[in-house]
């Protein structure tokens, strides 16, 4: 990419935007040296087409000779309502690290000249850490509300993190050492806290360049959590056709037009010129070097929404083509479908219309299980054949548990093991002891029968919540309702793997370390 100077510089480094703020200090350091400059992404969603407008950016910032830093905010994405569990963090990091790099290098954009960085990589250190706290004595809640309200996911009830998560972003100007942030327009009552509150943690304010908010296919704001809003980075052609033609364009509607928007912030930025194909009965191909002329061809209804549409297709997919090559690998295929797994809910056989949950809703994700350590076992003083167990799920308590191990398994050899609870059935009394949770082994009939507790990964910790491959967002009940026979249900698909792997269907039960095992009980039911 082509270095330039002064003026040139700024005009590179604004072209577009939305909004600046800080323009005297952007020209005062552009003059003296290269412009410092972080994008964010916050590692939730699959990115999709949109993510374009900023890479278009990006490219802008590299020919204006900015040192350029892509934060991958892992630890956002968990505090945003945790859109990404805490489990698929580490996975989604790395998928959001190959698709934009994928993303740049199909734009033209040289890798060696960006630096990626992780937010746990610093966000987690003592003197963050400590940052944070002292930034939490100084913002309001009034504030920390109002800065996150078109970012942060808003809900009736919303969680304490959602109001940590606009404050961290203003520190990370700092901890990342820029002179300016770069983001959407939707960012700006973030961007003014950070401007508000760093000088009184003794930080230099910083600069603040805002991109428009590209309408969506829809029309609304594109978003990775609405399907038909987007277009998805790994879409075949087909999808491609089918979703653009279903795409809002009016003829000689300029607004909210997410096809013409994104003719104006990702094809003429990156391209400088736009083709529009049509039938030589129409006058056949134009080529455009001015985006002001498309939409007044638009508007005026000499350019018709199907030929519009056929032609961002077209372009759209010479984009695309590179990024689905590079995901044809084994292994980034796999990656995908570890950090995006399919659906977080099964619908129960018979189970009667409506969506969006409640009791006919049957899915693995509704069973409290976590992983616990046995710090005391000794026979029910009332049965010779059940164990009194306390272990201790990382709660304030050991929960009190009555077993049926003891033709199975020593005292000596349960004592300190861990193991697998099923912490959400109703209490129930054992030989006069309530028992708190339910043990979870692994079981093959005959004679004699045979049993061995579950096994979680190594390293594994007291409270580790356990979950099935593919529905790690999913919410477990408080309590089970015994009516409703869930555990039951649920139940009969628990089996051990020929290869003594835990499973529901055919999905691994795990936690975030790895998959949950028995010893030697392959093919056994677990209960």
């Amino acid at each position: 990419l082509p270095s330039a100077s002064g003026q040139v510089k700024f005009n590179l480094v604004t072209r577009n935007l939305q909004e600046v703020l800080g323009e005297e200090k952007l020209k005062q350091v552009l003059q003296e040296r290269e412009l410092k400059v972080y994008w964010g992404t916050a590692t939730t969603g699959k990115p999709h087409v949109a993510y374009f407008v900023p890479m278009s950016k990006i490219a802008d910032f590299l020919k204006a000779g900015c040192e350029v830093t892509i934060l991958f905010a892992d630890l956002h994405a968990f505090l945003d309502n945790m859109k990404a569990p805490w489990e698929l963090l580490e996975l989604r990091v790395k998928y959001y690290e190959q698709v934009i790099k994928a993303m740049l290098e199909s734009i033209g954009v040289p890798l060696e000249k960006l630096k990626f960085v992780k937010g746990t990589d610093y966000q987690l250190s003592r003197e963050y850490t400590l940052d944070v706290y002292r930034l939490s004595s100084m913002v309001t809640e009034h504030d920390a509300k109002k800065a996150g309200a078109e970012v942060v996911k808003q809900v009736d009830h919303p969680l304490l993190s959602g109001l940590l998560y606009p404050g961290l972003q203003a520190l990370d100007e700092e901890y990342l050492k820029v002179d300016a942030q770069f983001g959407g327009v939707d960012q700006r009552k973030i961007f003014t806290l950070a401007e508000k509150y760093l000088p009184s943690l003794g930080y230099a304010k910083r600069a603040h360049l805002m991109n428009p908010m590209v309408p969506g296919l829809t029309g609304a704001k594109m978003s990775s959590s609405e399907e038909e809003s987007k277009i998805d980075l790994l879409d075949s052609k087909e999808d491609v056709k089918k979703k653009l033609k279903k795409a809002f364009c009016e003829p000689g509607n300029i607004q909210n037009n997410g096809v013409l928007s994104f003719v104006k912030y990702v094809l003429f930025p990156l391209r400088g010129e736009f083709c529009v194909k049509k039938d030589a009965k129409w006058g056949g191909d134009k080529i455009y070097t001015v985006f002001e002329e498309v939409e007044k061809d638009f508007a005026e209804e000499v350019v018709h929404p199907g030929d519009l549409k056929a032609s961002v297709e077209v372009a759209l997919n010479q984009l695309l083509e590179p990024i689905r090559k590079k995901f044809e690998s084994p292994e980034l295929r796999k990656l995908t479908n570890s950090a995006y797994p399919g659906p977080s809910k099964t619908r129960a056989k018979g189970a009667k219309g409506g969506g969006g949950g409640g009791d006919d809703e049957l899915a693995p994700s509704r069973l409290d299980i976590r992983v616990g350590k046995i710090v005391s076992v000794e026979k029910h003083p009332d049965a010779d054949s059940l164990y009194l167990e306390k272990i201790d799920v990382g709660e304030a308590e050991p929960r009190t548990v009555v077993s049926g191990l003891v033709a199975y398994i020593s005292q000596e050899d349960l004592q300190d093991r861990m193991v697998l609870l099923l912490c959400n059935l109703k209490p129930q009394k054992m030989r006069g002891i309530e028992s708190q949770a339910m043990l979870l082994c692994a079981s093959i009939e005959g004679e004699p029968r045979r049993v061995e507790p579950l096994d979680p990964p190594d390293g594994s910790s007291p409270g580790d919540r356990v979950f099935v491959e593919g529905y790690e967002a999913g919410k477990a009940d408080d309590r089970l309702n015994p009516k409703k026979k869930v555990w039951e249900k649920l139940q009969v698909d628990l089996m051990i793997s020929d290869e003594c792997v835990a499973q529901w269907t055919d999905k691994q039960l795990m936690t975030k370390l790895g998959q949950i095992t028995c010893k030697t009980l392959k093919g056994g039911n677990i209960s």
